[in-house]
């Protein structure tokens, strides 16, 4: 440390004093570890530690004077420069964000979408790989020719196509004017792009250009169920042994939906024009237009819009709009019965009285006439096998939903022998597309959900559609 002690000391004199102060080092402090040199106008000290306190804050020239104000000033226009850009450009997104979400519904309006009860537009994405270019599809359809048309149903026509790889599709082209062919568009995209399995209808891709929607599936050679079980003549083809595979890879394919698949899904429109057949004569289950997803925890839903077809609705959907797992159930015991007998659900016995065929499916197994039920043209089938999906057709049309198994228990009544089924109750009657039952009451249990009036109905707008392919 060096120090001059007199405070009017010139520089000069100080400097010199100080240089005088160290050219004595040498000679009174060589090799020590410390020393000091004291001079009348000024000292010098050095030691090996530290003798004296740091400044904490430099010391300044104190004729320097302060610029606090300059500094706060200069501060206060730097935020101002960073925070009114940054307001501004935030003021402007928001507004252009508000601006393409109010352009979006009001496009959605004059669409005539009614996208009740479905995901966002942007879920579409999901499927993007899946989308075919509309020109490959005109090219595919022969520009959708009447030649290439396989059938139609309440939501548009599907025709025939074949791609340039070679491989043969089946294309569904959404009638433009149909308020509910958005939802159906979107119902089946989005959950078909999700679900894979040998006794579903595999979605291969879709479409969108302007206003036309198609779907891509691949092509199914047999057409539906009903194009055979219902005809005089071609429900010969289907011999016992292959009715039993169908009624199987129904029940397989409702069980995927139901239980094993990674959502849940109930079908709300399962009947025999719904089924289709390949080359093979598989099952595949199609048209999941009216399909919808559940939640894990979910088993009853409760909508104020029924669809579906009359016959084939479970008494709790048909009646309250409630519909579960156990509505699937139902229309899966109607199919049996309709398989067994090669008898639509709607049919007459004679020209004066009508009965539906669980009416007279439930009386001949009272009366102990079962074979009354059984078609004539299966007289090389197993009775025991016949007799066994009889009795659970009937169980999957109970009145009430708690009485009905779910699908892993039929697929185990199917595959089992030694499993006892319950006898079963009265079921559900339809008559006219009205239920004609004992007065419906829900069930308390393991399907009791929310209750509610239903405010609105509409009839199925596929009632008896069999020429739908899709």
């Amino acid at each position: 440390m060096v120090l001059c002690s007199v405070p009017d000391l010139p520089f000069q004199e100080c400097t010199r004093c100080l240089d005088d102060a160290i050219y004595k080092i040498p000679s009174c402090c060589n090799n020590k570890m410390g020393g000091r040199v004291i001079k009348p106008s000024c000292s010098i000290r050095f030691e090996s530690s530290l003798f004296y306190d740091a400044p904490l804050i430099a010391d300044t020239d104190e004729t320097s004077p302060p610029r606090p104000q300059e500094k706060s000033k200069s501060s206060h226009t730097t935020t101002i420069a960073i925070v009114v850009p940054t307001v501004v450009v935030v003021l402007v997104l928001l507004t252009l964000i508000i601006c393409i979400r109010l352009r979006r519904n009001r496009h959605s309006m004059a669409a005539g979408s009614n996208l009740e009860e479905i995901e966002d537009d942007d879920d579409i994405e999901i499927a993007e790989s899946l989308q075919f270019n509309f020109d490959t599809i005109v090219v595919a359809t022969n520009n959708f020719s009447e030649a290439n048309k396989l059938g139609h149903g309440g939501f548009g026509v599907v025709y025939h196509g074949k791609l340039s790889s070679g491989q043969v599709i089946a294309v569904k082209r959404l009638s433009i004017d149909s308020g509910q062919g958005d939802i159906e568009f979107k119902n089946e995209v989005l959950l078909l792009a999700k679900l894979q399995h040998r006794n579903l209808v595999k979605l291969l891709g879709f479409c969108l250009e302007g206003k036309e929607r198609l779907l891509i599936y691949e092509f199914v050679p047999n057409k539906s169920l009903d194009y055979f079980i219902f005809d005089p003549i071609k429900k010969a083809q289907l011999d016992w042994a292959m009715r039993y595979k169908i009624i199987g890879g129904i029940a397989r394919g409702l069980l995927y939906l139901h239980e094993d698949s990674r959502l849940r899904i109930i079908h709300r429109d399962l009947k025999s024009g719904n089924i289709l057949l390949d080359e093979d004569m598989n099952a595949k289950i199609s048209d999941f237009g009216m399909a919808r997803l559940l939640l894990v925890d979910q088993t009853q839903v409760n909508t104020n819009k029924v669809v579906g077809t009359y016959g084939y609705m479970a008494p709790e959907y048909a009646m309250f709009g409630q519909f579960s797992v156990k509505s699937d159930v139902f229309s899966f015991g109607v199919l049996v019965l309709e398989i067994i007998s090669g008898q639509k659900i709607s049919r007459f016995l004679d020209g004066q009285s009508q009965e539906d065929l669980l009416s007279f499916a439930w009386r001949n197994w009272r009366e102990g006439t079962i074979t009354n039920i059984i078609d004539p043209s299966l007289n090389n089938g197993s009775q025991n096998e016949i007799m066994r999906c009889i009795h659970i057709g009937l169980l999957c049309v109970q009145e009430s939903l708690v009485e009905r198994p779910t699908m892993a228990t039929i697929a185990l009544m199917l595959s089992s022998y030694s499993f006892t089924m319950p006898l079963p109750l009265e079921p559900a009657s339809s008559i006219g597309g009205r239920t004609r039952s004992r007065p419906y009451t829900q069930s308390s249990g393991e399907d009791k959900g929310t209750t509610g009036s239903l405010e609105s109905k509409s009839k199925s707008v596929n009632e008896n559609s069999s020429a739908e392919y899709f």
